[in-house]
C-alpha cells in the first residue's frame, strides 16, 4: 500500500471535529494484518465518519486517499459511490479519477463496477469504447474489460463495429479466446435474430481460423456453437473435416467434431452411428487425447448403434 499523503489527518484542521474510530480486532486477534500506518490511521477516521453518515467533500478526498492505498476496498468504493450521488458531484470527474485509478489496476474488479454504477447514471457510454479499447490493447485477455464491453453494447446499443474489432483483433491473435467469446455474444445478442446467412458466413469465418490453428479449441467451439443455431445439419462441414483429415491434423476437436456429425446423422436418420465415429473414440482415447481416455470411454459407449 502506498502512502496517501504527508500530513497525517490528526494534524488536519479540517477534522479536528472527527474523533478517529480504531479497529476492533478483539483482546486476542491470531494473525493481525499488519497495515501500514497512513492506511491505518486513514481507516480509523472513515470508520468515525461512516457511523455519522458524513457525505462531503472532505469525505471524497479521505476515500480517494484509501482507495489509492487499497483499490480493491469495496466497501469504500460503495461508500465513494453514495457520496457522490448524495452530493450530485460531477460524474465526469468520477470518470477521471476512475481512468487514472485504471492505469494501474485494470484487473480490479471494484474499479470496473463503480465504473459501470457512474456510467449507467450518467446515461453516456459515448467514452466507453475507447477507454475499454486502450485497456484491452494492454490486455487483449482482460476479463473485466471484456464483461463491461458487453454490458456497455448492450446498455447504449453500440453493437456497429464489434464483429470487424474482433475480426482485427484475431487477425493479431487467432488464439484470443475472449475475442471469440466476445464475436459469439455479439452475433446471438444483438438486436434482431442472427439470420441464417449470418451463420452461413460465421461458419465460413470459423474454418478459415480453424486451418490457421487447428488445435486451438476457440474456433472449433465457435464452429460448433455455430452448427447447432443452423438449420442445415452438421454434416455440412463434412467436405471441410475430411480436407482436414488428409493433411493428417492431428486434432483431438477435429475428431471430436466428426464423432458429434456422425451421431447427429445417425439420431436424425434413426440408424446406427457409422462404425467410424467408434474408431475415433478409440482413436482419442488410446493415441490422441489419452489425458480425456474415460470420457472417450463414455463417450463411444453413448453413441447409437
Amino acid at each position: 500500500m502506498a502512502a496517501a499523503t504527508e500530513l497525517p489527518y490528526s494534524k488536519r484542521p479540517e477534522w479536528s471535529d472527527v474523533s478517529p474510530v480504531s479497529q476492533d480486532d478483539g483482546p486476542n486477534p491470531l494473525v493481525p494484518i499488519a497495515y501500514s500506518a497512513d492506511y491505518r490511521e486513514a481507516m480509523d477516521y472513515f470508520r468515525a465518519i461512516s457511523r455519522t453518515q458524513e457525505k462531503s467533500q472532505r469525505v471524497l478526498d479521505l476515500l480517494r486517499d484509501i482507495i489509492e492505498m487499497n483499490p480493491a476496498h469495496y466497501t469504500v468504493w460503495q461508500y465513494r459511490q453514495d457520496v457522490v450521488f448524495s452530493m450530485g458531484a460531477d460524474l465526469n470527474k468520477e470518470l477521471d479519477f476512475i481512468n487514472e485509478m485504471a492505469e494501474n489496476q485494470a484487473k480490479n474488479y471494484q474499479i470496473w463496477h463503480y465504473r459501470q454504477v457512474i456510467v449507467d447514471r450518467l446515461g453516456d457510454g459515448s467514452q466507453e469504447l475507447d477507454f475499454i479499447n486502450a485497456i484491452i490493447d494492454e490486455d487483449s485477455k482482460n476479463y473485466h474489460a471484456w464483461s463491461y464491453r458487453q454490458w456497455v453494447i448492450s446498455r447504449f446499443g453500440l453493437w456497429d463495429g464489434e464483429m470487424q474489432y474482433t475480426a482485427d483483433l484475431l487477425v493479431f491473435d487467432v488464439r484470443n479466446n475472449s475475442a471469440w467469446n466476445h464475436r459469439h455474444f455479439v452475433l446471438f445478442s444483438k438486436p434482431g435474430s442472427a439470420s441464417q446467412s449470418d451463420i452461413q458466413d460465421e461458419i465460413e469465418f470459423a474454418k478459415n481460423k480453424i486451418q490457421q490453428a487447428p488445435n486451438n479449441p476457440s474456433p472449433w467451439n465457435y464452429l460448433s456453437g455455430l452448427l447447432e443455431a443452423s438449420e442445415q445439419p452438421f454434416m455440412q462441414v463434412a467436405p471441410f473435416l475430411e480436407e482436414l483429415r488428409a493433411k493428417e491434423i492431428q486434432s483431438p476437436h477435429l475428431l471430436s467434431m466428426m464423432i458429434d456429425m456422425y451421431e447427429q446423422d445417425a439420431k436424425e436418420n434413426s440408424k446406427a452411428v457409422d462404425p467410424v465415429a467408434l474408431e475415433m473414440c478409440d482413436h482419442l482415447a488410446d493415441r490422441i487425447d489419452v489425458i480425456r481416455q474415460k470420457y472417450w470411454r463414455y463417450r463411444k459407449s453413448q453413441l447409437p448403434c
